[in-house]
């Protein structure tokens, strides 16, 4: 979704209609967590000035993501609403609003704006259903404990002595003869 500062001045009377369905492949290269995304469908409306636009954008799809407890994929829809500026000319690089995004050149491209609302939407953690259900074992050189099982297990264990003072402990028991 790229236009030419040029092409959108046609539409500066009655603005610009956006209904696309677009890959975002790239995002998974800016975030190792996603496993997959949709295409996705990307709804909106454009208005144009002489020197900005603004759009107000509506982004809707799904990304796998690995559940945070069993590692299987999860299904996260999203459905993204936003109002995103374009500006361009002597006053592009004045603006401190994180939703105005200044043009280099006369290229407006959407996609890198469109990645970072994604990748803003995604949560530190998913958990896919019942995964508070499964109970994992280990595997070959792993194991998984709850801090439940851990604590009972340092309550229950007796203290071992170490090897280096096994003599010492010799030395008491002789003397109590």
């Amino acid at each position: 979704m790229k236009w030419s500062v040029m092409q959108l001045q046609k539409h500066q009377r009655n603005g610009m209609e956006l209904d696309e369905t677009v890959r975002l492949d790239e995002v998974m290269d800016r975030n190792s967590e996603i496993r997959a995304i949709s295409p996705v469908h990307v709804t909106g409306h454009c208005d144009i000035g002489s020197k900005k636009m603004t759009c107000h954008l509506r982004l809707e799809g799904v990304l796998i993501l690995p559940c945070a407890k069993t590692w299987e994929d999860v299904e996260l829809p999203f459905n993204i609403r936003s109002d995103e500026i374009f500006e361009w000319g002597e006053y592009a690089d004045e603006s401190e609003d994180e939703n105005v995004h200044a043009v280099e050149g006369d290229v407006i491209d959407l996609q890198p704006v469109l990645e970072e609302l994604i990748l803003l939407e995604i949560p530190l953690q998913v958990f896919r259903e019942g995964a508070d259900d499964v109970v994992i074992e280990g595997g070959a050189d792993w194991s998984y404990k709850t801090e439940d099982q851990l604590r009972e297990e340092a309550e229950n264990e007796k203290p071992k002595t170490d090897p280096r003072l096994a003599g010492l402990a010799k030395f008491f028991d002789q003397s109590e003869e």
